[in-house]
């Protein structure tokens, strides 16, 4: 029996458009902090804001257009975000001050949060039920490869060329995005006429209650792992080892551009524990050695293994977290998983440079392998024993 094709136009189209606009995330993310003290003389703590609050943009639009995406429209929803993210692009070009700048990066997140709920939330309806897991993990490989490439890219240009080309290339990246979002041909999904009695302020309009659990389990993690993203480069400085962390990224995103077919088919055929818990090991493991890393193969081994852990439970959780709602209520349950994601990666930073102030960076990333663990015990609580019955229910 043939399986129904994946790799279809639309399929292609959505996980172009979240690279481009993840790649635009990460490359500013590595960059905005120098420009904002190189043009502004902004303080330490105001470049980490003019750097943060982009996150907390990304929190809104997510919270606010997972409540709406179905009512305005998945298609329009995607539109109105990819016009803003470019518009806003083009305002890193107006230099009226440090607040302007601030003002510009809490839109472009809300922007960006919204436009990735958007193709979050159509690419489910581009991929048959049957490879739900599988379609889900390739399409959230867009975003592990922008996670390598990008700050890549932006610490590249940062040292080879202006502020104004790396803000020129990001614009262009935008308009890109904005241009293939037309070659797009998704119907619309039908929602329920008793989900007109939703409106008002209830908690259930704009979290999905039945993705809530996977998404705690999902903040947990990426608690732990925005101790990597954030710390990765300080921790090289003290044990010597900058020129291998410079490819610390790159060997995180082999690993899972690897596995990710692998694991894929396997949380499809036999069902998210077959993934999850081999992954939470290997995260916890790949934290532990990190913690003692004292030459260039042994910290980008850690990479390797924290790519094989963390790489595949962000895409399981996901696929977790859509195959549990109804397809009326994709659109929410995509925002609550991102929301919950985001949270971890946004305080997650702020909340452990309390612990690293108090340990060091070595003694943070075994209590993080601990906590990795535990976490493990807890979804086994919140999802994991119920996951055979549920996977069966779907096949």
């Amino acid at each position: 029996m043939n399986k129904p094709k994946l790799w279809t136009k639309d399929f292609i189209v959505v996980s172009s458009i979240n690279f481009f606009v993840t790649l635009i995330f990460y490359l500013l993310v590595v960059t905005i902090a120098i420009f904002a003290v190189e043009e502004y003389s902004a303080s330490t703590s105001e470049a980490g804001l003019v750097t943060g609050i982009f996150i907390i943009g990304t929190l809104i639009g997510r919270i606010f257009i997972g409540r709406y995406i179905d009512v305005m429209g998945r298609m329009r929803t995607l539109f109105i975000g990819l016009v803003f993210f470019t518009l806003t692009a083009v305002l890193y070009f107006v230099n009226i001050g440090l607040t302007f700048l601030l003002i510009n990066r809490l839109i472009h997140g809300i922007a960006l949060g919204v436009a990735s709920t958007a193709t979050g939330t159509l690419v489910t309806q581009t991929i048959p039920i049957s490879r739900r897991g599988e379609g889900i993990g390739y399409y959230s490989m867009s975003a592990t490869l922008a996670t390598a490439i990008g700050p890549f890219i932006g610490m590249f240009m940062s040292q080879h060329t202006s502020f104004q080309m790396i803000f020129a290339f990001c614009l262009a990246l935008g308009v890109v995005s904005l241009l293939i979002a037309f070659l797009l041909r998704i119907p619309p999904v039908e929602i329920p006429a008793k989900t007109a009695e939703a409106r008002g302020f209830k908690w259930s309009n704009f979290i999905e209650p039945k993705a809530l659990p996977i998404a705690t389990v999902t903040l947990a993690l990426a608690f732990c792992y925005s101790s990597v993203l954030s710390f990765i480069t300080f921790y090289a400085i003290e044990i010597d080892l900058v020129e291998a962390a410079g490819f610390f990224f790159f060997v995180y995103a082999i690993a899972v551009l690897v596995s990710r077919p692998f694991t894929g088919k396997l949380l499809d055929l036999r069902g998210a524990n077959f993934v999850m818990y081999p992954a939470f090991l290997l995260f916890a493991v790949g934290l532990l050695l990190l913690s003692t890393a004292h030459s260039g193969i042994t910290l980008l081994a850690a990479g390797a293994l924290i790519g094989l852990g963390f790489g595949n439970m962000q895409s399981s959780t996901q696929a977790i977290a859509v195959k549990l709602t109804p397809t009326h209520r994709m659109g929410l349950a995509t925002s609550t998983f991102f929301i919950f994601l985001d949270a971890g990666f946004g305080f997650g930073p702020y909340l452990l440079g309390f612990l690293v102030s108090a340990t060091g960076y070595s003694t943070m990333y075994v209590v993080l392998g601990i906590v990795v663990l535990a976490t493990a015990v807890l979804y086994y609580f919140l999802h994991g024993r119920k996951d055979r019955l549920l996977n069966e229910s779907l096949s």
